[in-house]
């Protein structure tokens, strides 16, 4: 099967979207098929990407105003001439909602079957960034975009029932893989626990992106507690702001590969104060090193987190419950023991092998039978 996957988001950049491209890329090769690329060109990557195993096409793209580190990828000839080349079978539409609405139309006019893939809270960002679209402005466009598609994927229970509220039809769950063998917890490391808490601090770790959405500042709380150490990993636009609101916490920048899984393995606790995650891919990956979380009952994390037996789900946007729920946590060891384990167990089967073979039946589904396209 010959695949064209369209992406708003691609490496360099460090966020979900940009993430579940490769590994689905890289399935999708392992499993036979012909996968190609297309995203917006990096300001930080100019030369041709020439290090997977399948080919990735580069488009013009512009800064997002108010969001920095993050480009669109603009609508053109380049993306016609990229589908045109690679002929596919299906198009891959991961996060559409500029480049993808626009490969949207050129696979309309080529009777191309889609698949959209929801991942973004789109509308929250509009909001949050002041981008010149109201709340009922982006979910307008996201409809026009996903209802034009045969299959729009979701990765929670509940992005699936925000899209259905919106409008949205034809709309399945599809979860994201997590890699259980490199997010191991026996890769905790006692020389890197020392290096952070040399007086034996409990250790409460935080990965992802440093930007408004991710509500990071709500770990002010936490910090004050007794006996407690804060790690921020990650990098984005509210670095700076961020060191000024929790000067007692250890920022580390940004880790990767196996630096990262040490780090996760050594934490005690994992927390992940958005209320804006689809999915929540980092809580997965702290889930696989064997890491209770605490994270708030909204979005994703109410799909991945058991309250009471992998952690602790509280109510959105309240620092001094994230706090308390560390708190408690960190006066019951055993506790912390017993929902680690259980919080491996429960994602060790969620291989992205597993659902990339999900995602390829779903191709099947629509290349057998797509549904009519419906205009917003």
């Amino acid at each position: 099967m010959r695949i064209a996957i369209v992406t708003e988001s691609y490496p360099p950049d460090v966020n979900g979207v940009a993430h579940s491209v490769v590994r689905v890329a890289e399935h999708l090769v392992r499993r036979g098929h012909q996968p190609v690329v297309v995203a917006p060109a990096s300001a930080t990557r100019p030369t041709p990407d020439r290090h997977h195993p399948y080919p990735v096409v580069r488009v013009p793209s512009v800064a997002v105003p108010r969001y920095r580190g993050l480009r669109l990828g603009l609508p053109g000839p380049r993306l016609t001439e990229a589908l045109a080349a690679h002929a596919p079978d299906v198009v891959h539409l991961a996060s559409p909602f500029v480049l993808g609405a626009w490969a949207m139309t050129v696979a309309g006019q080529r009777g191309l079957p889609t698949v959209a893939v929801y991942q973004t809270d789109l509308a929250a960002y509009a909001r949050l960034y002041r981008l010149g679209w109201t709340e009922a402005a982006a979910w307008r466009r996201l409809r026009s975009i996903h209802n034009a598609a045969d299959l729009t994927l979701a990765p929670s229970s509940r992005s699936v029932a925000d899209l259905v509220a919106h409008g949205i039809q034809r709309v399945r769950l599809w979860r994201r893989g997590v890699d259980a063998v490199r997010f191991d917890p026996a890769k905790a490391d006692d020389e890197l626990r020392r290096s952070l808490a040399p007086d034996g601090a409990l250790l409460v770790g935080y990965v992802g992106r440093l930007a408004a959405e991710k509500r990071v500042e709500l770990l002010a709380p936490t910090c004050r507690l007794s006996g407690v150490r804060v790690v921020v990993v990650g990098a984005g636009p509210a670095d700076r702001e961020l060191r000024k609101t929790l000067p007692d916490a250890l920022f580390l920048g940004e880790l990767h590969g196996e630096r990262l899984a040490r780090l996760y393995a050594s934490l005690d606790v994992f927390v992940h104060p958005g209320p804006h995650e689809t999915f929540g891919q980092t809580v997965q990956e702290a889930q696989a090193s064997g890491l209770p979380v605490v994270a708030p009952a909204a979005g994703g994390p109410v799909d991945l987190v058991s309250p009471g037996r992998t952690g602790f789900l509280v109510p959105p946007d309240d620092g001094r419950a994230i706090a308390d729920a560390v708190a408690t946590l960190a006066a019951d060891p055993g506790a912390r023991r017993c929902f680690g384990t259980a919080a491996r167990a429960g994602v060790t089967a969620r291989t992205w092998a597993a659902v990339g073979d999900e995602l390829v039946a779903h191709y099947r589904t629509v290349l057998t039978a797509p549904a009519p396209r419906i205009a917003a």
